[in-house]
């Protein structure tokens, strides 16, 4: 320990040496290791009880402000081509630069240099899912993505 400020603990650590990052996943997929995983979706997953979401690897926080609108999942769900789904993409972007998701859009990148967390949501195909466009965002702010 090196010292105490305000009631915390405060200890030596080097960052350099022990890299962090965050991860995109599909919620619900086995875990890397001890990561704190976050359900970047509107709603929880069904016949799921509360107490369970963390055991059965969806997510230990909801994250819900960093999911499309509802009608922009029935977009993104609709895009059959390119075109739509770059349609899709700008106005994800537009919600996520709103001024709550963008603040923790920045938590997130800046959490990522110290913790591992992971972020997700329930769809099969990231290329075909907003957290691709979440990875994008992140890594415009500088976020350590694996």
């Amino acid at each position: 320990m090196t010292g105490r400020c305000c009631g915390e603990v405060l200890l030596n650590s080097n960052l350099e040496e022990k890299r962090m990052s965050l991860r995109i996943v599909r919620l619900g997929s086995e875990r890397r290791g001890k990561e704190l995983r976050i359900g970047t979706v509107r709603r929880p997953p069904r016949g799921v009880r509360k107490e369970d979401y963390s055991k059965l690897n969806y997510y230990d926080v909801w994250l819900p402000v960093l999911s499309p609108s509802p009608e922009l999942v029935k977009l993104g769900k609709e895009a059959a081509d390119e075109k739509s789904w770059e349609q899709f993409k700008r106005s994800f972007k537009a919600e996520m630069n709103r001024p709550d998701s963008s603040h923790v859009l920045d938590l997130l990148a800046a959490l990522s240099q110290r913790t591992e967390i992971s972020i997700g949501c329930y769809c099969e195909d990231e290329n075909h899912c907003h957290r691709s466009v979440l990875k994008e965002l992140l890594q415009e702010r500088g976020a350590e993505i694996s």
